[in-house]
């Protein structure tokens, strides 16, 4: 295997990343300089309670997308990068919303999918190069099911009721960390509709 970037170990990962999906804690992501999420075209969430964030972002770099009340997105610059981002570095990292903290590109890596097209591609190339260690047959299994959760949810979406199910790369990796216990031995149901309906009960 070529040379990369370590991920870390994949079993405290897989845990934090759970934790992070149920709101429970955040992500410790060892960018480096990447600064992939800030220039790929995301519109970021801001909660309620980004209240510090939300007094450092200009009223014009905001808007209220359809979701509940007193949610708002951030809209990337027209050349993809977030208006936060200056000089290469976030203007209000230690601000930052909840939504920037429990982002974590190594999902991508986990669910064997990429994170999107060309204006993903930095994340992209991350993604190709981060390099998990596992610690127990156990951790390599857990790996092996989610992706192939996240493979089913992609290419089988005719299986489950429509719009169910995610239709963006960070969606359907979060689900498959979700639903990864499905395509642990001794694997799915018989049938792919069964398959579909324990995913979504998961």
């Amino acid at each position: 295997m070529a040379p990369g970037i370590d991920a870390g170990d994949f079993g405290a990962w897989l845990r934090e990343a759970r934790a992070a999906l149920r709101g429970s804690a955040g992500s410790r992501v060892p960018c480096g300089d990447c600064t992939g999420c800030c220039t790929s075209s995301y519109s970021i969430e801001v909660r309620p309670g980004d209240a510090a964030a939300l007094e450092k972002i200009p009223v014009h770099s905001l808007s209220r997308p359809l979701r509940p009340t007193g949610h708002w997105s951030i809209r990337p610059n027209a050349d993809g990068t977030c208006p936060m981002l200056r000089g290469g570095r976030c203007g209000i990292y230690a601000q930052r919303p909840q939504t920037c903290l429990d982002y974590d590109c190594r999902v991508f890596a986990a669910a064997g999918i990429e994170a999107g097209g060309a204006d993903k591609a930095v994340i992209n190339r991350r993604v190709r190069e981060w390099r998990f260690r596992f610690s127990s047959a156990e951790d390599r299994l857990a790996h092996e099911a989610i992706r192939a959760a996240a493979a089913f949810i992609r290419d089988g979406r005719e299986h489950f009721p429509q719009g169910s199910v995610p239709l963006q790369p960070l969606g359907i990796a979060g689900l498959a960390l979700r639903a990864y216990p499905v395509f642990l031995p001794p694997g799915p149901p018989g049938s792919a509709a069964d398959t579909a309906r324990a995913i979504l009960a998961a």
